[in-house]
């Protein structure tokens, strides 16, 4: 599961590089966009984040395993998540909307007066609300979702919670395994259809709430499920068949409507439906081609799963900064692409090459105060 993490977090950063170059909205975008760029970045679009809470939940699973007691379990995560947020938001995301205003709305004043100024003023700027957690807001809605475990795990008695787990892993311990949450996903879709933004304000995003924080709880079950890890092992040639289907759909559909256009309403329903498919799918997938084939440790492994955190708290912002400088020398989108993975990739390595050797700056950037420690996953 590390490699898993490690790896979907590298794919976030390609991701994010992606979002530049399509006609989708995002913070900082090039003079030349490219709407063939959405086709490979539904690849990916479906699952990344349902993932990225699965193995959270696993991970959340382990050290609340370690710690014994909920209260305990939800203090620890708390100093894990929370003093890294409140940097982030204070110091390494202003630079983001100030590029998104730069660049999109006409703002003309430099970083330093936007920061001191305009960041901390409670309210909107240009259609943007400040102060701002951007992306971010994943750390967020992770401490907030240990802090409703933490409450249930408290409230619950025992013998409820034990028979609960038993009964998810009888359930979930056949070819349910796929068919179960592709249809709650399919639910949800139609619940929501024609389809809700996803707000990141997290009062108003109860759609992907369900699916996210079921993502959360369900890594949670299969950290000690031997039944669920077996119907894995049996079934993830199929998730990958049904995710591979479901992402022709998705695809074909936006290759026909490249660009700011939509398909008719009953094509997208059908578009949400393979969509739902496509994540289970792929989630499944990747959880059983990393039990098959990552099965195995390395000797980077403890630094680069360390290494993790402080890549999500920097790398967007290196991004946006990167991109929205770029847009004066009128590049090339290749050119422009190069230089920004470059950027990120560097900058992301100084950050946590020279953050962890600094003792108070370690907390703030998401590692452990004790270097003998091994690092904990977010």
């Amino acid at each position: 599961m590390d490699w898993l993490r490690i790896g979907a977090f590298g794919l976030l950063i390609f991701y994010h590089i992606g979002l530049v170059f399509v006609h989708w909205a995002y913070h900082a975008k090039t003079a030349h966009p490219m709407p063939w760029v959405a086709v490979p970045l539904q690849a990916i679009n479906a699952w990344r984040l349902p993932l990225l809470f699965l193995v959270s939940g696993y991970a959340s699973r382990a050290i609340f395993t370690g710690d014994k007691r909920a209260g305990t379990f939800t203090w620890n995560r708390t100093k894990r998540l929370i003093p890294p947020l409140l940097f982030g938001v204070i110091v390494i995301v202003p630079v983001q909307p100030w590029i998104e205003l730069v660049t999109q709305h006409g703002y003309n004043r430099d970083f330093l007066t936007f920061w001191t100024r305009d960041y901390f003023r409670f309210g909107t700027l240009g259609g943007i609300a400040l102060p701002t957690w951007q992306h971010l807001w994943f750390v967020g809605y992770l401490w907030v979702y240990t802090v409703v475990l933490a409450i249930l795990l408290t409230l619950l008695p025992v013998h409820f919670t034990s028979a609960l787990s038993r009964w998810a892993d009888s359930v979930l311990s056949g070819p349910l395994i796929l068919a179960l949450p592709i249809a709650l996903l399919i639910g949800n879709w139609i619940w929501i259809y024609p389809g809700a933004r996803e707000t990141h304000g997290f009062i108003d995003d109860w759609p992907v709430h369900r699916v996210y924080f079921a993502m959360f709880l369900f890594g949670f079950l299969l950290r000690k499920s031997a039944a669920v890890w077996a119907a894995i092992r049996r079934w993830w040639r199929w998730a990958a068949v049904l995710a591979v289907g479901g992402y022709a759909v998705v695809a074909s559909i936006e290759i026909a409507y490249l660009g700011p256009y939509l398909p008719s309403r009953a094509l997208w329903f059908w578009f949400g439906v393979a969509r739902a498919v496509q994540s289970w799918g792929a989630i499944v997938a990747l959880i059983g081609i990393a039990d098959r084939y990552l099965n195995h440790d390395h000797r980077l492994r403890p630094m680069l799963t360390e290494a993790v955190f402080p890549f999500y708290l920097i790398h967007q912002t290196i991004i946006v900064l990167v991109a929205g400088e770029l847009l004066a020398f009128g590049l090339p989108p290749l050119a422009e692409f190069a230089i920004i993975l470059a950027a990120t990739i560097t900058g992301c390595w100084a950050f946590y090459r020279i953050g962890r050797e600094i003792g108070w700056l370690r907390p703030l950037i998401g590692l452990r105060t004790r270097l003998s420690r091994p690092a904990a996953a977010i």
